[in-house]
């Protein structure tokens, strides 16, 4: 099976000759790529030796509470006739979550066996860590893991050149028209097959929307399944409800009356944590803005969620492929709020992927208002705000209000308009002007 190369590629092959290295937990949810990224990363070692808990349970026997790395370590050889040597072997622990004490097992890496490469991975991993009092903190490092970005889809379809020629533009230096419009036809149908690696394996071979959609459906499904194993009172009917109502609220605050008319508004609020753990949701929570870190203001009674996955959501929401196909620019980017989410997305997989992902947003909580900023980042040490806009039409108010009060220069706004820029003086003091930087929606991974 072909491999499409992934972001965390590069970050896996630092983490191999770091120094300081520790056994690495690759978290994030199911079917993005996680073993599929680690078995191609194993081709840098002489030998590879992958087990899963799930699938070889005898194996889980190994991972006893006063375990010896080393001592398991020559059982696993032994068993699996694979040489288990420092610096030559990559030990690859899939499935995790089976085994608490597998989980706590990579503690001792660090501290009796460092000189081997560990790393770990499974599927409703959050779920196993929430229950172990304390996890191995300093001992381990996490790595989190997303589906493709808009560059790993161009990059699985041979577009590699296209991306390094959108990476180099600029405001300054925007991009042949041609460049653009071809970029603008790739983003729509990104936005229906999205970054699941099954779905974006099937369209770089078969190029058919409806078979892309049905492995949506399939992914769909499995999340389904899991909702059983949950631990929680919550009935997976009940989950389900709220997932579907989160999409359907994309761009919008959450409301919990929109989610289950006759729930308790604390029972959508457990079910949406458990969904956010799974990494099937993602808040984005409002925040002043007054400074960084943006996440010392937030006021979590204004959130915002996104889906995990733009193309799944598309498929579960029965979005047909000719209403974005077809679309106008301003349609497109306003429909079902799917531009807001698309950026997001795609901000969160530009994060550092050491740190588990945080998204804030801006609204004028006063009431008979509705100024609203759909994004606040930090760059440069101040925050930068982030506008979603349909077209060059509109005054963007709640832009230059927001960069008004919070006395900030610069601000992004991204559409499918090509590169650009708007300035513009401050009516209170005439000295300072505002900055906006137009960047297309294409191109958000150039805010890196």
């Amino acid at each position: 099976m072909t491999y499409f190369k992934r972001l965390i590629d590069d970050k896996l092959l630092q983490w191999k000759d770091a120094p300081d290295r520790k056994p690495l937990l690759l978290r994030g949810a199911r079917q993005v790529g996680k073993s599929t990224a680690v078995r191609e990363f194993g081709r840098q070692f002489r030998y590879f030796l992958e087990i899963n808990l799930e699938k070889q349970p005898a194996l889980r026997q190994l991972f006893t509470e006063d375990i010896n790395v080393k001592k398991t370590c020559e059982k696993l050889s032994a068993i699996l006739a694979v040489p288990i040597k420092p610096g030559e072997t990559l030990l690859f622990i899939d499935e995790i979550q089976a085994s608490q004490n597998a989980i706590m097992s990579l503690r001792y890496f660090k501290e009796d066996f460092p000189e081997l490469h560990v790393i770990a991975a499974g599927s409703l991993l959050e779920f196993a860590l929430g229950e172990i009092p304390s996890f191995g903190v300093g001992r381990i490092r996490s790595m989190y893991v997303y589906p493709f970005s808009f560059d790993e889809f161009l990059a699985a379809q041979g577009l590699e050149a296209m991306v390094g020629l959108k990476s180099d533009a600029s405001c300054c230096e925007p991009l042949p028209a041609a460049a653009h419009n071809a970029l603008v036809e790739q983003l729509r149908s990104f936005y229906l097959v999205g970054g699941m690696p099954a779905a974006v394996a099937i369209w770089t071979r078969a190029h058919s929307y409806a078979e892309v959609s049905r492995v949506h459906n399939d992914i769909l499904d499995t999340y389904r399944d899991d909702f059983a194993k949950y631990k929680s009172r919550l009935s997976p009917s009940l989950l389900w409800q709220v997932l579907r109502s989160a999409a359907m609220q994309v761009g919008t605050k959450f409301s919990f009356t929109r989610a289950a008319q006759d729930t308790r508004s604390s029972v959508v609020k457990d079910a949406l944590r458990l969904l956010t753990q799974a990494g099937l949701i993602i808040p984005v929570t409002h925040s002043d803005g007054n400074g960084l870190p943006l996440g010392a203001e937030q006021n979590e009674r204004f959130t915002k969620y996104l889906f995990f996955d733009l193309g799944v959501m598309q498929t579960m929401l029965g979005v047909n492929a000719r209403d974005i196909l077809l679309a106008t620019d301003v349609d497109f980017v306003n429909k079902g709020a799917a531009s807001e989410m698309f950026a997001g997305l795609e901000m969160v997989k530009y994060q550092d992927c050491y740190v588990k992902a945080e998204l804030h947003y801006w609204v004028n909580t006063a009431r008979g208002t509705n100024a609203e900023v759909d994004y606040l980042c930090a760059r440069d040490g101040v925050v930068l705000p982030v506008k979603v806009k349909a077209s060059t039409q509109g005054a963007m108010q709640s832009l230059w209000f927001f960069m008004r009060k919070r006395h900030l220069q610069r601000a992004v706004r991204t559409s499918l308009e090509h590169f650009g820029q708007l300035s513009r003086q401050d009516t209170d003091s005439p000295q300072t002007a505002f900055h906006v930087d137009i960047v297309p929606l294409y191109a958000l991974s150039n805010l890196r």
